[in-house]
């Protein structure tokens, strides 16, 4: 059940991720500024401060791709309170000047990706929160963040507009993690996608169209739009997600 070997770098993921973020920069410039400063799907953040959180989430992957590249830190790397003044800061942008500036932090994205060497994919790099992974993962994260904050932006993307590769690895490597945790339901099942997954030796099994599953999973869709072979209600809540991948790499300070 680790789909984490499955996805791997390559020219196809890089555009994969290219063309999702084409869609949401379309959407970021469709709005007007009014539009922007309207609630988002998250709660207590507007539409631009989904915007902002996007582009500097794009810029950390960015930096950590230069990592990966040349084995040395590229400059000083913004810390959590920082990335969250920024993050405010560009939330109050025009929409035209916040569309834009998320062009260029995904522009940037892209052609370091392009330009990275097949070796360096492999190596690892320390995420934010204190886990490292190899550099190919944060085709994935830049992916999953694209996808799941362009359906908090509310201007009718949803789970059923997420690419269906998307939704397999997302659901592979969320329900591997889950496994490990012994997160209780016995099995999971994505109907359209012809996929299933044993989670746990007991409790109720889920079954649903996979971008719904997934929708359930990362707390943006109610349990009730799945089927169960117990009450929908009862259904036990997901943790906070997304979460570090299991099996994973380790930690930072794993290395001292």
């Amino acid at each position: 059940m680790n789909g984490l070997p499955v996805f791997r770098a390559g020219a196809g993921r890089t555009e994969d991720v290219v063309r999702s973020g084409d869609r949401l920069v379309r959407a970021a410039a469709g709005l007007s500024d009014t539009g922007l400063r309207a609630p988002s799907g998250l709660p207590g953040w507007t539409r631009g401060h989904v915007l902002a959180h996007v582009a500097h989430s794009v810029d950390a992957y960015v930096w950590l791709l230069r990592l990966a590249h040349t084995g040395h830190a590229p400059g000083p790397r913004a810390d959590a309170a920082t990335l969250a003044a920024a993050i405010e800061r560009d939330a109050a942008l025009s929409a035209e000047r916040l569309a834009t500036r998320l062009r260029g932090s995904l522009e940037r994205f892209a052609a370091q990706a392009r330009a990275l060497p097949a070796p360096a994919w492999d190596r690892l790099v320390p995420a934010l929160a204190g886990w490292r992974h190899p550099a190919w993962y944060l085709l994935l994260r830049c992916l999953r963040e694209l996808e799941t904050h362009h359906f908090d932006l509310g201007v009718g993307h949803g789970t059923a507009q997420w690419p269906d590769s998307y939704v397999s690895w997302a659901l592979d490597d969320t329900l591997t993690t889950l496994r490990a945790q012994g997160f209780p339901v016995a099995s999971v099942e994505a109907v359209d996608l012809g996929r299933r997954w044993s989670v746990a030796s007991e409790g109720p099994s889920v079954a649903g169209a996979g971008h719904e599953v997934l929708g359930w999973l990362s707390g943006r869709t109610p349990a009730a739009v799945l089927t169960t072979d117990g009450p929908a209600p009862l259904l036990p809540a997901p943790p906070a997600w997304p979460q570090p991948p299991l099996p994973g790499w380790g930690r930072v300070d794993d290395e001292a």
